[in-house]
């Protein structure tokens, strides 16, 4: 007897969902520690050591796997936008329509990222460091430029990289003039004039007009699949492109350091080469090879991604650990304190993906 096909949604590029699913899995998969309990549980200078480093943000500069997540979504959300004006347009919608849509969008966006801020203190925090909130500002302006020329979006996002370069190296205030100083720089003072500082980071608010790129930069591949070019062309041209930024990214280092706690253009070039090219690998294996079945484990997270972030973010795997840790303590307790942290945390991580599975298998979409 034939099985039966994974439940897809119409309209929805299975490739695109598994890359959205994916980078969203990791980011719910930080919310249960599991990364710091396995680096913590291997000897320093050990390649297991080193592997689990990788999903630790790079403490200034150079360049980590988990470095790469923040920048993955934000080009999946510019990668979407063509494929949603698309659908909403095929539904009879206006232009008005769709622009009134996508200032309610990125206005609730910031309204989320900044609220998250205001939730561990419980008092008003004016910070905009978050993906959320950077999203309200790079989604916006992705979108009013979708439809100009293929060159006129380019130089667009190469413009803010610029802009960015300059302000960080002609910036001349006393003490915040060393452009790839941690919180000695122009995107730390920023954040002090308005009280959105995270000195302890190092995070700026300032990161959302350079890596405005990463969702341009999404829109121009969204572009191009859902263009009439043939599969093999998309995929040649989405690799390619991938491979000249992660060259040219690593070819700017030297002069400008990779940074992305600051979003240096380095980092943002080299970042957004990698998220091109897993998108060419993923286009390639799953919508050209046909390999669908096994993706469907990411995209099911891939389909509900900001209620799965939020729901995370907010305190639902503290909720998950309330309610299954009695449990996982009477069956894992023996193998040691450290043992028992790394599989209660795959426990609640494996929680997390079932909630969008349940999700899924009822047909539940939340969407904005």
């Amino acid at each position: 007897m034939k099985k039966s096909q994974p439940y897809i949604p119409e309209g929805r590029l299975l490739s695109l969902d598994f890359f959205r699913g994916a980078t969203m899995f990791l980011l719910i998969g930080e919310f249960t520690h599991l990364f710091s309990y396995l680096t913590h549980a291997t000897p320093e200078g050990t390649i297991l050591h080193s592997l689990f480093m990788q999903f630790h943000h790079q403490h200034w500069q150079g360049l980590h796997f988990w470095d790469l997540v923040q920048p993955f979504f934000m080009f999946i959300v510019g990668v979407a936008i063509p494929f949603s004006v698309a659908k909403r347009v095929r539904q009879g919608q206006s232009s008005r329509d769709l622009l009134h849509h996508a200032i309610r969008r990125a206005l609730l966006l910031l309204i989320l990222g900044w609220a998250l801020y205001c939730i561990n203190p419980g008092k008003i925090t004016f910070r905009f460091q978050n993906v959320l909130a950077q999203l309200s500002v790079t989604y916006i302006v992705a979108f009013l430029i979708r439809n100009k020329s293929f060159r006129y979006q380019l130089l667009v996002s190469l413009a803010f990289l610029l802009v960015t370069e300059l302000i960080y190296r002609l910036f001349r205030v006393p003490g915040f003039n060393h452009p790839f100083t941690p919180n000695e720089n122009f995107g730390t003072w920023l954040d002090l004039q308005y009280g959105g500082e995270d000195l302890s980071g190092h995070w700026v608010s300032f990161n959302a007009i350079p890596t405005t790129a990463h969702t341009i930069w999404g829109v121009l591949a969204g572009n191009l699949l859902i263009s009439e070019k043939s599969p093999a062309k998309k995929f040649r041209i989405l690799a390619l492109a991938g491979i000249i930024g992660i060259l040219a990214g690593y070819a700017l280092s030297p002069v400008t350091p990779i940074i992305k706690r600051i979003a240096t253009s380095s980092f943002v070039v080299v970042s957004g080469g990698y998220a091109l090219l897993v998108l060419a690998l993923s286009y390639w294996l799953i919508d050209i090879k046909k390999s669908r079945r096994w993706v469907i484990f990411f995209a099911v997270v891939g389909m509900n991604p900001l209620f799965i972030y939020l729901f995370a973010h907010v305190g639902g795997s503290s909720f998950i650990l309330h309610i299954l840790y009695p449990f996982t303590h009477a069956l894992f307790a023996w193998t040691g304190e450290s043992v028992e942290n790394i599989l209660t945390a795959t426990v609640i991580w494996a929680s997390l993906w079932y909630i969008t599975w349940w999700m899924y298998k009822r047909k539940i979409f939340i969407k904005i």
